[in-house]
């Protein structure tokens, strides 16, 4: 929705920007960021519980540590986390998100966008097609912009690590001690897992949000931009 929105402000606002990838590229990144703003917490909250094994502090028997968790459930695991940072630490980490997302986002429309125009017109309403347009554009956009989302988790759980006791100061500080301890490679650790999920996710998103317009009989992208222009290169009365 954020993504439509923006396209049609900035056509509006600024309209020898053009039709081109650039305005994908600039629409895509800050609905990317909208979008990330206004859910950061709840993904603060899923890796929080995600990662909320800790020592024990029970003595162990048999040589097996004991764990417990640290949060019960959702709820309490916000209300901890306000107590414990207040409303900074449900955002603890958005710096690298936020790095993350705008080239993500705004590459992942710019590629579905730009491999659509390249179809043949008697394709484009192909399922299979936007399929495989959405799958390319998640494929490269994921792996252009994985290793700040490496970044980003680790900021989010490093109050629960237990071997790790000095807090990691920022975005670019986390990045080079995980370069310095783990060697780069740890910035792709699971990139090849993380496909299995993003590039169906970002293809199917894609292909369905394009039915459900079609199918809603919502105007084209391509109409709704004509006359627009029509509207703006039309003299005005005062004129």
């Amino acid at each position: 929705m954020t993504y439509e929105q923006y396209r049609r402000w900035i056509i509006l606002n600024f309209p020898d920007i053009g039709r081109g990838p650039v305005l994908d590229l600039v629409a895509g990144s800050f609905a990317g960021g909208t979008a990330v703003l206004l859910t950061y917490p709840l993904d603060l909250v899923r890796t929080k519980l995600a990662y909320q094994i800790v020592s024990s502090p029970k003595a162990n028997i048999n040589g097996v540590i004991g764990t417990e968790l640290v949060y019960k459930g959702i709820r309490d695991c916000f209300s901890k986390t306000l107590k414990e940072s207040g409303l900074r630490g449900l955002y603890r980490g958005v710096a690298p998100s936020l790095y993350g997302i705008f080239p993500y986002a705004g590459l992942k429309f710019y590629f579905y966008e730009e491999m659509k125009r390249h179809v043949p017109e008697e394709h484009k309403k192909d399922i299979v097609v936007k399929m495989v347009c959405g799958s390319v554009a998640g494929l490269l956009g994921q792996t252009f912009t994985y290793p700040l989302d490496v970044v980003r988790r680790q900021m989010q759980v490093q109050r629960l690590s237990v071997s790790n006791n000095a807090e990691l100061k920022g975005t670019m500080e986390t990045l080079i001690m995980i370069m310095q301890k783990q060697g780069w490679k740890q910035l792709f650790s699971g990139l090849s897992i993380n496909y299995l999920k993003v590039v169906p996710s970002v293809a199917i998103g894609f292909t369905v949000y394009d039915m459900m317009k079609a199918s809603l009989r919502v105007p084209s992208r391509d109409v709704i931009e004509a006359v627009t222009d029509k509207r703006n290169s039309q003299p005005s009365l005062h004129s």
